[in-house]
């Protein structure tokens, strides 16, 4: 039996749509399809997954495999792990699921020194908001997630590690009306102005909401899901935003947009960022090294 294929079984059952979990992987739809055939064939042809309806069903075959699947692929990988502490050369595999500021802005040049000292391990970080983080890390698509916010899960199902803080600012066009009298505006004249803003799963999103409620009276006017297409809509036009103080400060120097303050809100909010893993689920060497080195770090 193959392991992998197995291992998309279960987050076929997950993602409940092949097309969806398509996406995530480095694999095509019809690769996919293709491996669960394989294992109703290894199985003896029964079918595994009905697809003579369009809602994605198992079969009894399919929830008895289901049953057994994930207690299978727990004794592999603790086998290889058992393994794995006599070959001092086994390369492995961390996957991070970050948001941009911990996935690109925090977390990088800690990863670059561990694999600096561990040439066995590849690191594989894919960006996505923080919603989608946490979705893939509970769904096993990655070991670890780079988080802004929890969104509605609990924190109680996960470790984490508090890897910094991050303050939102407000952001305009160098050469916005509103810096006319300066960089300090009241909020009253904020409001004029139309605001674009992340899409619903952002950690900035979800906190500006939970944190600073007056965002009600903005005239947000427009939702983009990557911060750079943020930045370049408020670089050349009369729109605002909200972002990383990090982002901002980089974007800033670059000159392509100009941070602003609130007069009647020196802090609009601010933010504690995590890294994050499951509750009890067990880590192979490299793993628990790196996990265990930035709980030092930080």
């Amino acid at each position: 039996m193959n392991i992998d294929y197995l291992r998309n079984f279960i987050k076929l059952t997950h993602y409940k749509s092949f097309s969806k979990l398509a996406k995530e992987l480095p694999i095509s739809q019809s690769t996919l399809s293709h491996q669960i055939q394989q294992l109703e064939k290894e199985f003896g042809g029964v079918v595994l997954i009905d697809r003579s309806t369009k809602k994605f069903e198992l079969t009894k075959a399919g929830k008895v495999l289901y049953d057994h699947a994930e207690q299978i692929l727990d004794l592999y990988d603790r086998c290889r792990r058992e393994i794995s502490k006599f070959q001092d050369k086994m390369i492995e595999d961390i996957i991070i699921t970050a948001s941009t500021i911990p996935g690109s802005h925090v977390l990088p040049r800690y990863i670059a020194d561990f694999r600096t000292k561990n040439i066995y391990v590849n690191f594989k970080i894919v960006i996505n908001n923080s919603k989608k983080s946490l979705e893939n890390l509970k769904n096993g698509m990655a070991d670890f997630a780079g988080i802004g916010s929890f969104m509605d899960y609990n924190k109680d199902d996960f470790d984490y590690i508090k890897i910094g803080d991050d303050e939102l600012k407000i952001i305009c066009s160098p050469t916005h009306e509103l810096l006319k009298n300066g960089n300090l505006i009241s909020f009253e004249d904020l409001k004029e102005y139309p605001f674009v803003w992340r899409e619903k799963g952002s950690g900035t999103r979800d906190l500006l909401e939970q944190q600073f409620p007056d965002f009600k009276k903005l005239k947000i006017e427009l939702e983009i899901n990557d911060n750079d297409s943020i930045i370049s809509t408020v670089s050349d036009s009369n729109y605002l935003s909200i972002m990383s103080e990090s982002m901002a400060t980089k974007a800033e120097s670059a000159r392509l947009i100009k941070i602003i303050e609130i007069k009647e809100y020196p802090l609009i909010t601010k933010r504690p960022l995590y890294f994050a893993k499951l509750k009890r689920k067990e880590l192979s060497r490299l793993k628990k090294k790196f996990w265990d080195e930035l709980k030092v770090q930080f």
